[in-house]
């Protein structure tokens, strides 16, 4: 097959060419970012730096690298001054994340110990790569922060979207499959478990800047599989939502929400019956 100037294929490619954003250096970026928590966390770098100016030269570079990178997005600040902004939130940004580490450290009783928790829990890992892209969000930068989370999601299941907010002493146990929204807002001491959404009740354009995801208190419990839907729904703090429950409605503080199953368990001394199944 010979493809012409002339083909309407051809130039319909040719047009989507022309017309498409300039290209992220997505690869980039993201190596940045890993470059960014292995300083902020040894237990996550290969070669911890052992000098007092060594570290002091690596955040200059990490934010002279930042900032040549930024140039490739359209910001309405200069790309120097984000990168500046942004590397002035480190150390709020450290803290918060060793709350974090904390957190799943005191939740999990198969954790050993904090370094355990920062070097290879994926919960963590998911929290620190969206405390990350949360910054850079908040600084308006656009297209970069869902670069990075969606390179999180890729690595460990669990997708975050960058504009939503976590409070501190977050805690992601497996983690697995968990989906959370972009307007959703998460208080303190909130801990998730494995497969939980906290999703919009439906998915239409128009709803584009409107608070669609819930709000999840303080000290919530989600049980995996836990699916809470809607821009109006609160659970009340210090609740503890069930595996599996649907909700799409608000439950006041202290609230224990079960789904209950009904599962039937029969005996037969047949066995070729257990391969019939009735639905």
């Amino acid at each position: 097959m010979s493809f012409s100037s002339d083909t309407p294929f051809v130039r319909a490619l040719a047009r989507a060419h022309q017309q498409a954003a300039t290209p992220l250096p997505g690869p980039a970026f993201c190596q940045l970012a890993e470059q960014l928590l292995e300083l902020l966390f040894p237990e996550r770098a290969s070669r911890p730096l052992l000098r007092v100016d060594a570290v002091a030269a690596t955040l200059s570079q990490l934010q002279t690298d930042w900032a040549a990178l930024l140039t490739h997005v359209s910001m309405p600040e200069p790309a120097a001054a984000v990168a500046a902004s942004f590397m002035a939130r480190l150390p709020s940004l450290r803290d918060k994340l060793l709350r974090d580490a904390a957190a799943i450290l005191a939740a999990d009783p198969a954790a050993q110990g904090t370094e355990e928790v920062i070097a290879t829990y994926p919960g963590f890992y998911a929290t620190a790569m969206h405390r990350l892209a949360h910054t850079l969000h908040e600084l308006q930068v656009p297209r970069v922060p869902r670069l990075i989370s969606e390179y999180a999601h890729q690595l460990t299941g669990i997708d975050i979207h960058p504009g939503a907010r976590i409070g501190p002493s977050f805690c992601i146990d497996h983690g697995t499959g968990i989906v959370i929204g972009e307007t959703t807002v998460i208080g303190a001491h909130v801990k998730v478990f494995q497969g939980v959404t906290l999703g919009a009740l439906s998915v239409s354009k128009e709803l584009q800047g409107i608070k669609r995801h819930p709000t999840i208190e303080d000290h919530v419990v989600l049980y995996a599989g836990a699916t809470i839907l809607g821009g109006n729904t609160v659970v009340g703090s210090h609740s503890i939502i069930g595996g599996n429950v649907w909700l799409t409605e608000s439950v006041p503080s202290h609230s224990r929400v079960y789904h209950r199953a009904q599962i039937q368990v029969t005996r037969t001394e047949d066995p070729t019956a257990g391969l019939t199944f009735s639905i």
